[in-house]
């Protein structure tokens, strides 16, 4: 249902795949995940990339798994970091890949530096488009 692939007429990727190609009829375009809590509110103390990131997770989970989807329908991933700094956003790549989203990072995946983000203090965001059976 979901193909992965990177052509050998381009670099090897670091754990994601050029090109995802689905087979499903639907696709579920989910919002951009923001480490907001219940009550709406930024989660860690300031600057804090690791609990920020972790509130990300546990949102992409829940829309993911409200739309009737797992970590292994996304298609296309796009990951939002306030920073400018490699090992900044490295972190939060690895944080990531070391979740139980981590299958949704191994397709088309894109990662940016970005100088803020919609809420106060907030330094991560993941937007995420899913294939539903």
């Amino acid at each position: 249902m979901i193909e992965k692939f990177s052509p050998a007429t381009v670099h090897e990727p670091p754990g994601y795949s050029h090109v995802t190609v689905s087979s499903a009829g639907r696709l579920a375009h989910l919002a951009g995940q923001c480490p907001l809590d219940l009550s709406g509110k930024v989660v860690g103390e300031p600057g804090d990339f690791d609990a920020q990131t972790d509130q990300v997770i546990a949102n992409c989970l829940a829309v993911l798994a409200a739309a009737g989807a797992e970590p292994g329908d996304v298609v296309r991933s796009v990951i939002y970091v306030v920073s400018s700094e490699t090992a900044v956003l490295a972190s939060v790549w690895d944080r990531l890949n070391a979740s139980p989203l981590a299958p949704a990072f191994s397709t088309a995946s894109t990662l940016l530096g970005v100088a803020a983000l919609g809420f106060g203090g907030q330094l991560v965001e993941v937007d995420l488009t899913a294939a539903l059976s």
